[in-house]
């Protein structure tokens, strides 16, 4: 056991000393390991492994301040800064819902956790079975150093020098022919939603993908739209200091931004949404498709953007600010349609 351990801490430590700027995800990658098993190698030296206890240790997240909590996928990173107040749990199902930090957390999907010290850059970091990150938070300035200290030291797991038993991922989806979808009840039970969250309850019945659910959407409730089309709407949303909600989730958490959009910066692959408190990097090499989807509420019809890779997962979805109870604002439908 020590022996693998050491040998991958060797081989990173080589590949870091060779390409120095290369992140710790694409790291992994390279060396066909997870992020996890990277984070391990360091384990009781700068990295510190943390007892499983995740509910416990996001309930307590208030008394490190202000943080930045970040939640990417392989093609989108989210990051927001606010102080994690109001968490609650609902069995495995938590949440988080302020203005500034707002998550919805599948604790089955966490399954490491630990605390990482990169050059006195200090964060709490949380991996599923596959050791692939599904949440990080990040000290900043203004966050207190001494509780995150006391924090870490609280969970700190007995065992430092310990081997992660990460499950190997498969992402493979296998989509039901279109014949053997009932289309007609499917399309009546998407025009008769009432709610937005009803939506994965329907693709489940019907046991539909989310992409062939949009293939096979009734009629003027999914277009396809281009990459172009995507940055042009957010850039209009930006140029008229319109609210939208931006929606980027892993295995075990959705994190959300409410707000403007301000600072747009292309950088080689990437559309960035630069701003003082959130920041967004979606990789657009990694795009598929782009969806204009129309679902039916009883505020009225809500309209997002929905952004898919090729394996038909989700990267970002882009909707106009709401609240239930509230119509969706014209002004995001302007955007959208002009």
């Amino acid at each position: 056991m020590e022996n693998t351990l050491t040998t991958l801490k060797q081989q990173w430590e080589q590949l870091k000393s060779e390409e120095p700027k290369l992140r710790i995800r694409d790291a992994a990658t390279k060396l066909g390991v997870s992020e996890a098993e990277l984070v391990n190698t360091d384990a009781g030296v700068n990295n510190t492994f943390l007892k499983p206890e995740f509910q416990e240790i996001l309930k307590e997240i208030i008394t490190l301040g202000y943080v930045m909590a970040l939640t990417r996928n392989d093609h989108c990173v989210h990051e927001r800064k606010g102080v994690y107040t109001k968490v609650s749990f609902n069995g495995p199902v938590g949440l988080i819902v302020t203005p500034d930090i707002d998550l919805r957390l599948f604790m089955n999907h966490w399954h490491f956790g630990f605390a990482v010290n990169e050059n006195e850059r200090y964060s709490l970091q949380f991996f599923d079975s596959c050791g692939t990150a599904v949440h990080k938070i990040y000290l900043t300035d203004k966050s207190d150093l001494n509780a995150y200290h006391q924090l870490v030291a609280k969970y700190k797991a007995d065992d430092q020098q310990q081997e992660l038993a990460v499950k190997s991922s498969s992402s493979e989806v296998f989509e039901k022919p279109d014949h053997e979808i009932d289309i007609k009840a499917f399309q009546d039970a998407w025009l008769n939603l009432k709610d937005t969250h009803e939506f994965f309850g329907m693709l489940k019945k019907f046991e539909l993908t989310r992409t062939q659910a949009l293939r096979l959407a009734p009629e003027g409730h999914a277009n396809q739209i281009s990459v172009q089309a995507l940055k042009d709407t957010l850039t209009k949303a930006s140029e008229t200091s319109l609210p939208i909600m931006v929606f980027v989730g892993s295995a075990g958490c959705i994190q959300i931004h409410t707000g403007e959009i301000k600072k747009l910066v292309q950088t080689g692959p990437w559309f960035n949404v630069l701003d003082p408190e959130f920041n967004m990097h979606l990789r657009e090499d990694g795009i598929t498709s782009v969806w204009l989807v129309k679902k039916p509420t009883t505020d009225g019809a809500v309209h997002s953007l929905e952004v898919f890779d090729k394996n038909g997962d989700i990267i970002v979805q882009f909707f106009g600010k709401r609240k239930p109870g509230i119509p969706e604002d014209e002004a995001w439908r302007s955007v959208l349609f002009n």
